[in-house]
């Protein structure tokens, strides 16, 4: 209809004829009755072969003997000019041989249209196009933090095993299954672990266990439990620290390592899970020795006397796995415990089997003070429990999978 690079103005006509009369016929008698009217320099049809007026789009349609429609028209030429242009199609009075009435209905500014689609186009692209560029503070501290503890990761030993800068001077040290774990470790603080890349226990992992506190820290499948058990019957190993079924320690949040590293249970509670003869431990994994907690900044905390339990009232943050075992052990009670260690249900040791049924959902542990047969077991893996300590497992011919059996010695 008009070229979109030269038109200023689209000039908007309204046609009323009396009579039916076609595109061609409305055409002739604008040409026709504009000529020679506005002198040489707005002759219309000297202004559309210069292109400084576009063609003349016809629009009409005739009913009950009557057409009505809309002429427009595109004009490059200036406002005064193209007023006098739109002012003179008024001087048509007839179509054909049809009486017709022709008024100038508007004069569009293309410009302005033009603008008023970029300001609508500029906010849609303002709103989804741009990236956030929100700055804040504590997000760029974040990210400079991480990236000193990620440059600061080493290698010690002659199998240059993945550690981190504090492995060697800490009292304690936490194991790993690969870099990528120690990178996170890294992400959060923790300098002290170090990655054994395999079931191939390296010899300066195995002597570090020999001087340190050591916790096992690997990934909540079976490859890591193929990589503990390998390290249970190598090296000297004081705690271990269960991931979340199917949770990499590569993946896991800062809440979730934490949380797993203060739960850690000692090794004595979990070695008959993963030896079917005791005889197969080797005898200095037998003495569990009490040490600090495995990360940098963390209270240390002292094991109680034989025999003495500490006041429940004196004790200070959030109860672990070892709390609860302390507390069941000898007084012939068992705790149904949530995933945060939160008891939903405690009640006496032989009553288990009647809470079962109605056990609340939120249900992820049992720590009891008794004995659990394989019909219990079985009870409790349908339940959808993942961990259960007590006294003994007697007459486990089926040991699943999907639960962590911790006998309490």
């Amino acid at each position: 209809m008009y070229s979109p690079d030269t038109t200023k103005y689209l000039i908007h006509i309204s046609l009323t004829a009396e009579g039916v009369v076609e595109k061609p016929d409305v055409v002739g008698a604008i040409f026709g009755q504009t000529e020679g009217l506005l002198g040489e320099d707005l002759d219309l049809r000297d202004l559309q072969r210069t292109g400084r007026v576009g063609r003349i789009d016809v629009q009409i349609t005739s009913k009950k003997g009557e057409t009505t429609g809309e002429i427009l028209i595109s004009s490059s030429l200036d406002r005064a000019e193209t007023a006098i242009l739109a002012a003179s199609l008024e001087t048509i009075d007839r179509v054909g041989p049809c009486v017709a009435h022709v008024t100038v209905a508007s004069v569009e500014d293309i410009r302005v249209s033009k603008r008023r689609k970029i300001v609508e186009r500029a906010k849609e692209i303002l709103i989804d196009r741009f990236e956030d560029g929100t700055i804040d503070s504590n997000e760029l501290l974040d990210d400079v933090r991480q990236t000193l503890r990620i440059e600061k990761i080493g290698s010690i030993g002659e199998e240059k095993a993945p550690a981190g800068p504090n492995v060697l001077d800490s009292d304690a040290i936490i194991i790993v299954e690969g870099r990528a774990d120690v990178l996170n470790l890294l992400r959060f603080g923790i300098k002290n672990a170090v990655a054994v890349e395999g079931t191939n226990i390296p010899k300066t992992v195995i002597d570090l266990c020999e001087k340190k506190t050591t916790t096992a820290f690997f990934d909540g499948d079976r490859g890591g439990e193929l990589i503990l058990r390998e390290l249970l019957q190598v090296a000297d190993i004081d705690f271990v620290a269960f991931s979340p079924r199917g949770k990499s320690v590569e993946d896991m949040t800062r809440k979730e390592v934490i949380k797993t590293l203060r739960n850690k249970v000692p090794v004595e509670y979990v070695r008959d899970q993963y030896f079917e003869d005791s005889a197969e431990l080797p005898l200095e994994l037998k003495a569990a020795r009490a040490g600090s907690d495995e990360y940098e900044g963390a209270d240390k905390k002292s094991k109680p006397a034989a025999g003495v339990k500490r006041p429940r009232e004196v004790q200070m943050g959030p109860l672990t796995i070892r709390d609860h075992i302390d507390d069941v052990k000898g007084q012939n009670l068992a705790r149904f415990l949530t995933e945060d260690l939160t008891v939903i249900r405690e009640l006496r040791s032989d009553e288990v089997e009647k809470a079962i049924d109605t056990l609340d959902a939120a249900a992820s542990g049992l720590i009891v003070d008794r004995p659990v047969d394989q019909k219990l077991l079985d009870r409790l893996v349908w339940k959808g429990l993942s961990y259960v300590a007590a006294r003994d497992f007697k007459g486990i011919i089926k040991r699943p999978l999907s639960i962590r059996l911790m006998k309490m010695g």
